[in-house]
């Protein structure tokens, strides 16, 4: 039996398992396509279909199999993803901790534009779900809000949240929503941006921020509208900026620096593109197929993470057998990352909640999906 074939029936199991209104054929063939791009990580649907195990030997046959699945109608991403997504989640606010949220944007060329919203774990990052548009979009708070809404649905109860976003981001509606859904936020701002400090006239973020190695403000006004918010500015060395950060909490160097951790999404990009998947050189051309190539890679990049989790938990260095004392939820850099490899809180299997049946949780297995 093929190893990709070996892997297509693992994931089969699981994504029965998560996904039991999802037709089985839809299943069956996400399996194959999963097991393929693990195997090859590549989006070059010619070389994915040259490595299925179909019964048909015809690379023409092939390739219309991968391109029916790149266009299903049944194929949908945020559906699909959903349980591990939840289970990820649940996973990073557990004893209390608040979870990460990074809200940023990567361009393949000038031919698609994906809006990602991703959890932060340590330095890296899963992604939860995603937008993606035709030609060099700058995607807007109509945009974000989807995804935002969308996750904010799949956490836990009383999960208390952060929301990290670059300078491209910040906007009226988006700080307003924040500040309506009651998360803590670190959104970097442009030097452009009109506020009023409380004292004074009216000027510019990049004006507060000018000669400044430090400075922490309450209660300021931001932009035109006067949008309530504390502002945070740290100009470290080697950094050719400064960091205008806009926060709920008190501002301080510490709460600057939870901004830090938005970097945890680079590597994710790293992962989905050159030093992974290599997804910039994908040949699509509508961005509904690449939403759905996306999701291949997505569910690629979950199994390998609950594979290694699982590896490790089986087999722990002698580090991480000792028992932690005195364990504590941290925020920033590091935060939501375990010091050890966890188990979920059934010991085999993560759960998120079926819609359709409160209380009732869906299983499955934490190791390969």
């Amino acid at each position: 039996m093929s190893t990709i074939l070996t892997m297509a029936e693992e994931i089969s199991r699981g994504l029965r398992q998560a996904l039991p209104k999802v037709r089985q054929t839809v299943v069956r063939k996400l399996a194959l396509a999963v097991g393929a791009m693990v195997e090859l990580r590549t989006p070059n649907t010619s070389e994915l279909a040259n490595v299925l195990p179909l019964e048909t030997a015809r690379a023409d046959m092939r390739e219309q199999w991968l391109r029916r699945l790149l266009k299903n109608p049944l194929v949908v991403s945020p559906v699909l993803l959903k349980p591990w997504g939840c289970q990820a989640l649940e996973e990073a606010s557990r004893h209390g901790q608040r979870v990460l949220l990074s809200l940023d944007q990567t361009d393949l060329g000038h031919r698609f534009a994906v809006l990602m919203l991703s959890l932060v774990i340590g330095d890296r990052a899963l992604p939860l779900t995603w937008q993606v548009a035709a030609g060099p979009a700058n995607i807007g708070f109509a945009g974000q809000k989807v995804l935002l809404e969308r996750v904010r649905d799949w956490l836990p109860a009383e999960t208390e949240v952060m929301l990290l976003a670059d300078r491209f981001y910040p906007s009226i509606e988006l700080l307003t929503w924040l500040q309506t859904q009651g998360w803590h936020y670190r959104l970097r701002l442009k030097g452009n941006l009109n506020v009023d400090p409380g004292f004074g006239d009216l000027t510019t973020t990049g004006a507060l921020a000018a000669g400044q190695t430090e400075r922490y403000l309450r209660d300021v006004r931001l932009f035109d509208h006067g949008v309530p918010t504390h502002l945070g500015i740290l100009h470290e060395a080697g950094h050719p900026e400064p960091w205008i950060i806009a926060m709920d909490e008190i501002p301080n160097r510490a709460t600057v620096r939870d901004y830090h951790s938005r970097w945890g999404v680079e590597p994710l990009f790293s992962d989905l593109k050159s030093r992974g998947f290599d997804l910039e050189a994908t040949q699509l051309r509508d961005p509904e197929r690449l939403d759905r190539l996306l999701l291949i890679m997505a569910l690629a990049l979950y199994w390998c993470v609950w594979t290694g989790v699982e590896n490790a938990y089986r087999h722990p260095t002698p580090l991480e057998k000792k028992p932690l004392r005195n364990p504590t939820s941290t925020i920033g850099r590091g935060a939501n990352g375990p010091a050890a490899p966890y188990r979920t809180s059934n010991g085999d299997s993560g759960f998120c909640y079926d819609d359709s049946k409160p209380g009732t949780p869906y299983h499955f297995s934490i190791a390969p999906i």
